[in-house]
């Protein structure tokens, strides 16, 4: 009995997994045929109307993300040279804001400062 039980659960498992793979295939397969339907009745308007049929492009440029990052690290590394001892209140809430040095670390004594690595 305890074999027939576990064929029959193994069975049930399959025809269940199969039946999730066919309907992830079909979910797939209709996007993509509702992505092309979209995209002939586009360009059949774009003809229709004399319109050039422009191809759908993904406007990014790689070089963005990277001028990004590197505008990003030469902020936070040219502020970092300039903060070794803050002389005055401005430039303390200066460095606050940048995250460096906490709000009223000069006031300290029981500790000392160290350079960070």
């Amino acid at each position: 009995m305890n074999d027939f039980v576990a064929g029959a659960v193994r069975l049930l498992l399959r025809v269940v997994v199969i039946a999730m793979g066919l309907v992830l295939f079909a979910s797939l397969l209709v996007a993509a045929l509702v992505l092309a339907l979209v995209w002939v009745l586009r360009a059949g308007w774009a003809r229709l109307t004399g319109r050039p049929v422009t191809p759908w492009v993904m406007r990014m440029d790689p070089r963005t993300g990277f001028s990004t990052v590197f505008r990003s690290t030469e902020r936070w590394s040219s502020s970092r040279r300039g903060a070794a001892a803050p002389a005055d209140a401005g430039e303390e809430a200066a460095a606050s804001r940048r995250g460096g040095i906490l709000p009223g670390a000069a006031q300290v004594t029981d500790v000392e400062a160290r350079e960070v690595r």
